[in-house]
């Protein structure tokens, strides 16, 4: 046995593996910590953990001594029967357990389908905890099955309960007709020029921007946003439940909201031609987008216009069409501010997005690559700018009251580790590109300066995913340090009430300064709610991309034997990961599919060689594919070199 020497306790998130072991991380560590099964005291990856340190003779290792807060407890997989007893393998490929199930109602016909497992007794060491079953949910493959299993896996409740829908009902016929002693205390925007630009398919209009011709070529520009906080009220089962959901969940076939729809699709959406509650920032700004003036505060409006992007796109192409001259005029300053953001070190991470056309049995019948349209810019560059406005007014109207500092909402962005951006510059050197690394490590400019390099290159989308990868993620928190993505120094969120909590929160906090109220507000509250957003942004985004996987390995499925262009988008000891051209669908070709010879990776240039015929397969490299099989339950593609 080997001797093991304590170093000290951490506190932080455990990633485990199906494989049984698990990785500690901690920032104040330099590396990630490994913690064999035997050391894992039952922790389940995500869970907030206490482990102690040792030393051994082959290095540091760690052992969790506490678990501090459970991340889940229900698991979806496939019902199986063991010698005559019911068992759930989960899903989640980082589960290193089965479940049993006891005294379950589950029959014969049940094995085969899925189903959701809450796990009870769980002993250390114990591989096969006991747990039971809370719902059936059918046939594996199925297209509803397999989307509720997302949706619960991810821990996402896509039902309200009573309570929140009566409470939301009341509000609902309160206060759907606005009343004349509302809008006397509101700036009144009803008569100015404005308009919501969304997706052709939006259900719910969170911001609408208004435009006046001031002269002198200078111009009042509105960003209005929905009043959420005028209906939403704290300490009501609707704001628990908001918060508790933090954000609405968009999916291939449908939106789970965070608000019941008679709000987030009815009185606080901007539709256009209806009398509308919202929270604005008003700026005065020249055509360089120099802002003169700036005013927060609750307003009235009436949106003259829904546009989708691509209308409002078809009448700046035209040169002609309604309400042309704003649109123009809005998107020639828009363009400005880009800029200047960029001059100041903005760093575009944007990358080709998917959506899917599905027939009326939810089939894809075909995959879009969505084209990023000047108006999509514009509209982003006024949500910025409004962002960036509030949160700048709040920080330094807090930094002038003593004790302060700390009571507000922002989201922040912090400088990349030095270690994943030496790996980054190894990666981008393996594909022709450099990025230089100097003694401070690197700027947003020399992430723009490489960005710009392989603009409309095949291996474009593969180095921006490696740059995101190697950077912190952006987070929510009390304590502001900047946004380096953006390179703002200031940055919140306030234009999505309708769909993220944070915004409002923000919306509330905003609105108490404005009054002057003197509201002492309970900082580690605040910071215990933002960790609890940042956690439910991550099982939205991770419940939106298993979506979007699942549909692409389905619609590979009725593919099989075609051939495609592809991308090496990942090497490894099994084989080469590759991402096809048109719908983004990424599979493996495994090594036993690419030749009669040993294949050795080599890791320093990321490609794998031939032994004998020194055949080599490079990151990047441009290859023929055909497709050979599909698997619909684990959700993977396997191709094979043509």
């Amino acid at each position: 046995m080997q001797k093991k020497q304590k170093i000290k306790t951490y506190i932080g998130k455990i990633s485990t593996s199906a494989r049984g072991f698990g990785f500690f991380s901690n920032e104040k560590l330099e590396e990630d910590i490994k913690i064999e099964s035997q050391d894992l005291n039952t922790a389940i990856h995500g869970d907030e953990v206490e482990i102690e340190i040792f030393k051994t003779r082959f290095g540091q290792r760690g052992a969790v001594v506490k678990i501090l807060k459970r991340i889940k407890k229900d698991f979806v997989g496939i019902i199986t029967r063991e010698n005559n007893k019911f068992e759930i393998k989960p899903d989640d490929r980082h589960a290193y357990f089965t479940i049993t199930i006891k005294n379950s109602g589950l029959k014969s016909e049940d094995i085969g389908k899925k189903a959701l497992a809450r796990i009870g007794n769980f002993k250390q060491g114990d591989l096969n905890p006991e747990g039971k079953i809370l719902q059936v949910l059918g046939k594996s493959g199925d297209h509803e099955t397999e989307i509720q299993s997302i949706i619960l896996e991810k821990g996402i409740d896509n039902t309200f309960p009573e309570e929140v829908l009566k409470e939301s009902e009341t509000v609902y016929n309160k206060e759907k007709n606005i009343t004349i002693e509302e809008i006397a205390k509101r700036k009144d925007f009803r008569n100015t020029t404005t308009f919501t630009i969304d997706p052709y398919n939006a259900k719910d209009f969170d911001d609408a921007i208004s435009m006046k011709d001031l002269g002198n070529e200078t111009y009042e520009i509105g960003v209005h946003i929905a009043d959420v906080s005028h209906y939403v009220k704290e300490k009501t089962a609707l704001d628990d439940e908001a918060q508790e959901r933090s954000f609405s969940v968009y999916l291939v076939d449908r939106t789970i909201p965070m608000l019941p729809e008679e709000l987030s699709n009815d009185i606080c959406s901007l539709k256009p031609n209806e009398d509308r509650l919202a929270f604005s920032a008003v700026f005065e700004m020249n055509k360089r987008g120099e802002i003169s003036k700036r005013w927060f505060g609750k307003t009235i409006i009436n949106s003259n216009k829904r546009f989708s992007y691509e209308e409002a796109q078809e009448v700046l192409n035209n040169k002609a069409g309604i309400f042309y001259t704003e649109l123009n005029t809005l998107n020639e300053i828009a363009k400005k501010m880009r800029v200047e953001k960029e001059r100041n070190g903005a760093i575009d991470f944007e990358q080709d997005e998917i959506s899917f056309v599905l027939d009326d049995k939810n089939v894809p019948v075909k995959i879009i690559k969505k084209e990023r349209l000047d108006t999509h810019k514009m509209v982003e560059e006024y949500m910025l700018l409004a962002n960036k406005e509030v949160a700048e007014y709040v920080y330094n109207k807090l930094g002038k009251e003593k004790g302060k500092i700390g009571q507000f909402i922002y989201r922040i962005h912090d400088l990349p580790n030095s270690e994943k951006i030496q790996d980054l510059a190894a990666f981008v050197k393996a594909l022709g590109h450099e990025l230089p690394v100097k003694k401070h490590g690197i700027t947003q400019k020399d992430l723009q300066e490489l960005f710009k390099k392989i603009s409309g290159e095949a291996e474009e989308a593969m180095i921006k995913t490696a740059a995101i990868r190697s950077m912190a993620k952006a987070i929510y928190s009390t304590k502001n340090i900047g946004h380096f993505g953006l390179a703002f120094e200031y940055y919140t969120h306030f234009t999505s009430p309708i769909r993220r909590y944070s915004d409002l929160l923000v919306h509330r906090m905003l609105f108490d300064f404005l009054q002057g109220k003197n509201i002492v507000r309970e900082v580690n509250l605040y910071e215990r709610i933002t960790k609890h957003i940042t956690e439910k942004e991550i099982s939205a985004a991770e419940a939106e991309r298993e979506s979007k996987k699942y549909k692409q390995v389905e619609y590979m499925s009725v593919r099989i034997g075609q051939t495609f262009d592809a991308t090496i988008s990942g090497i490894t000891d099994w084989g080469i990961y590759v991402e096809e051209k048109e719908t983004r669908s990424e599979g493996l070709i495994r090594i036993s599919q690419l030749g009669n010879e040993y294949f050795k990776v080599d890791s320093k240039n990321y490609c794998l060689i031939g032994e004998k015929t020194k055949k080599k397969y490079s990151l990047g490299d441009k290859v023929r594919i055909k497709l050979k099989a599909t698997d619909l339950e684990k959700k993977t593609i396997d191709f094979e070199i043509v």
